[in-house]
């Protein structure tokens, strides 16, 4: 060491960085976008359903949103309807910004329910085809998330007591129509669904003759 040299120190250490921070750091892949960057639809569907809002989802029939979940996917911030099917026990992840496209719909309004008992109240509409094609048609119905097609399904599956008994096929789609369209009555009137059934019933007993 030359005199009037400062001594030198220990050799100072590189920083240690984790390899996580030094990948995220070289990373050519996209930050996540913000939630404020969701699409046109995303935020429609976020103004129109809120948590704890009952639903119409077409191949499930009523059910209750119990959360928005976020998930991150390519960067890209995507939100998902949590809904929950009680009837059949399962949940199902609806993206926000699809929600419209995959037919999903507010409950009914009373009107709308009058509308769909009163149909019960007319004459079955039995087109003469195959039954195979005719319960295609109804299932189509069933799953169209329209509830008036679901009403006409029960209507004219009915049989009364003085009538020829219902098929095996035929009584397995009448009671999933029912099912579904009770359903969505109870939600509507805020009752029990043998309240919704027996309202259904008294309609379908002031029915016309075929």
């Amino acid at each position: 060491m030359n005199v009037g040299q400062k001594p030198r120190g220990p050799a100072s250490e590189p920083a240690i960085v984790p390899t996580a921070m030094r990948e995220a750091a070289n990373s050519d892949a996209p930050m996540a976008e913000p939630a404020e960057n969701l699409t046109k639809e995303s935020k429609e569907a976020k103004q129109t359903y809120k948590v704890s809002d009952h639903i119409v989802y077409p191949a499930h029939g009523v059910g209750q949103i119990v959360m928005v979940e976020q998930q991150i996917i390519a960067g890209i911030t995507n939100e998902l309807f949590v809904i929950d099917f009680a009837q059949e026990k399962m949940k199902l992840r609806v993206p926000t910004a699809k929600a419209a496209s995959v037919g999903m719909r507010p409950l009914s309004d009373e009107a709308t329910i009058v509308k769909s008992l009163e149909l019960l109240k007319g004459r079955a509409r039995i087109k003469r085809t195959m039954w195979s094609r005719r319960a295609q048609e109804y299932e189509a119905k069933i799953n169209s998330g329209d509830i008036n097609s679901v009403a006409e399904v029960v209507r004219d599956l009915f049989r009364a007591a003085d009538q020829p008994e219902q098929s095996y096929s035929e009584r397995q789609l009448f009671e999933q129509a029912l099912d579904r369209l009770a359903r969505e009555v109870a939600a509507v009137r805020k009752a029990g669904l043998d309240a919704a059934i027996g309202d259904i019933q008294d309609s379908l007993s002031q029915k016309k003759a075929a």
